[in-house]
């Protein structure tokens, strides 16, 4: 029979949590053998499948004053030093960065989207806070544990409680940028119960990333660049002209080159009546306009205008009166002088007599030059 006098364990992985030893069954072990338990370790004593003492990190003599239980078990009668006991060695220390995903899409019923299947990533650390609760609800009688199996034991439940805070806290995925951090602390604290029940603190929780299938990515990246575009008239018009400058460039590139001017062409010819009635009725040069001398104050008046824009008096010729073709003054209907600016009203054709108006250069009956 060996004679075990020093019990202890260095982990071999990163991610150990759990060693046994001995890793199947029991081992023959002495009153006064010595149990070094390490900083970050907690030591569990089973004996029958039962947890009988936890040690914390030093240095033990397994003697009848630290193992009350076990010495009440010795006391049964035939029972005798060396005794048949395993012992659990646990890692306390905090395991951080490990990794959480959604194994399927979760379905989310977005207010502009409507609904849309959904998958988030994440990472988030945890420790063992309770040693004997977690090797009974967790580990079992495995000899050895890593945190890849919890992992998978918690994936499930992330992936639910997930869904919970989603429904219940977000309207659309386009706010998702502008909330992460009060999604990863909605569902730490969901999923707090779920940890400490099995003897596991939930430390950290982060939500990186939440994202929809990428066909939806792809749409949601058309409508984002429709409002870049802004004018669509503006943007349609554009690209025709750049279809055909393509399509010159090409030349005789063969049926392609013909197909591509083609469809320039027709697309073209649809937008090209109304760019020309939106150019004819806004981007013609505007024509000379028409004025008239205001009656009070000579100033030149658009044609048409009912008032002066200078001093306010009226354009229109009150009833008996006419306004000098000269001065513009009104003057009694009739009249052949101005009397405000001596001017004749009318004068006469030398060639044919008909009364022409003053300044005119040709007769407007007969065509003769005048003066």
């Amino acid at each position: 029979m060996k004679r075990i006098e020093v019990i202890q364990h260095f982990p071999t992985s990163p991610d150990e949590v759990v060693f046994r030893f001995p890793q199947e069954g029991a081992a023959d072990i002495f009153l006064g053998a010595q149990l070094l338990v390490q900083e970050n370790q907690e030591a569990v004593f089973f004996r029958d499948g039962k947890a009988l003492d936890t040690f914390g990190p030093g240095r033990h003599t397994l003697a009848t004053l630290n193992l009350p239980l076990v010495t009440r078990l010795l006391t049964v009668p035939f029972e005798k030093s060396p005794f048949q006991a395993s012992v659990v060695f646990v890692n306390k220390k905090t395991f951080i960065n490990r990794k959480w995903g959604t194994k399927e899409p979760i379905v989310f019923r977005d207010k502009e989207l409507s609904l849309v299947r959904l998958r988030a990533f994440g990472t988030y650390s945890l420790r063992v806070q309770n040693s004997q609760v977690f090797v009974n609800e967790i580990v079992g009688g495995q000899g050895l544990y890593h945190t890849e199996e919890l992992e998978d034991f918690y994936r499930d439940v992330i992936a639910a409680r997930l869904a919970d805070v989603l429904g219940e806290n977000l309207k659309t995925i386009f706010d998702l940028p502008a909330v992460y951090d009060e999604l990863g602390t909605l569902i730490k604290a969901r999923l707090a119960t779920d940890y400490t029940k099995h003897g596991v603190e939930l430390v950290d929780f982060l939500v990186a990333s939440v994202t929809p299938p990428d066909e939806v990515l792809a749409k949601m990246d058309e409508r984002a660049g429709m409002g870049a575009v802004g004018d669509l008239n503006a943007y349609m018009k554009f690209k025709a002209a750049q279809a055909i400058q393509d399509a010159a460039k090409a030349g005789g590139n063969g049926v392609a080159g013909a197909g591509v001017g083609l469809g320039a062409g027709v697309g073209l010819g649809m937008a090209m009546p109304q760019m020309l009635q939106q150019a004819m009725a806004g981007g013609g040069a505007p024509a000379a306009a028409t004025t008239t001398p205001c009656p009070k104050c000579n100033a030149a008046v658009p044609a048409g205008a009912k008032f002066c824009p200078g001093c306010g008096a009226t354009m229109a010729v009150p009833m008996g009166t006419m306004a000098c073709p000269s001065c513009g003054k009104p003057i009694p209907a009739g009249a052949k002088f101005c009397p405000e600016c001596g001017k004749a009203t009318s004068a006469a054709c030398p060639a044919c007599g008909k009364p022409v108006t003053p300044g005119a250069k040709f007769c407007p009956e007969c065509g003769a030059k005048i003066g």
